[in-house]
């Protein structure tokens, strides 16, 4: 641990309320880790049809995703597909390498939660 994460784990972290622009058109942060929040990091995903995020692992973390409107998939490292649409949750637990993809043809627009598993 890093004399930062030290320091961030001293403070403590305070309630607050994030409004999201629904409209909107590009990622905003909603968490950025401590001293934020105590470890969890969070955002608000936009994708437009074909573009996904990029293939990425979730090393010592866990994620959620909520999808709250349009159609994608989470592409996992081992091949496997999980299917997006309002009103589901993904869970990706540690080590687990995967990409989101928008593969509808209206905007894919999720929220995705990540936090220190170990």
């Amino acid at each position: 641990m890093d004399i930062r994460e030290e320091r961030a784990m001293t403070l403590q972290p305070k309630a607050k309320k994030v409004e999201l622009d629904m409209s909107g058109t590009e990622y905003v942060r909603i968490l950025g880790g401590p001293p934020e929040s105590a470890t969890m990091r969070s955002g608000y995903v936009v994708l437009l049809p074909s573009q996904s995020v990029g293939r990425h692992s979730t090393e010592a973390c866990e994620e959620m995703v909520v999808v709250l409107e349009g159609e994608g998939e989470m592409l996992l490292g081992d091949g496997s597909v999980l299917r997006l649409k309002p009103h589901v949750v993904i869970y990706c637990p540690p080590d687990t390498e995967h990409d989101v993809r928008n593969s509808g043809e209206g905007t894919l627009r999720y929220i995705y939660m990540v936090a220190r598993a170990r």
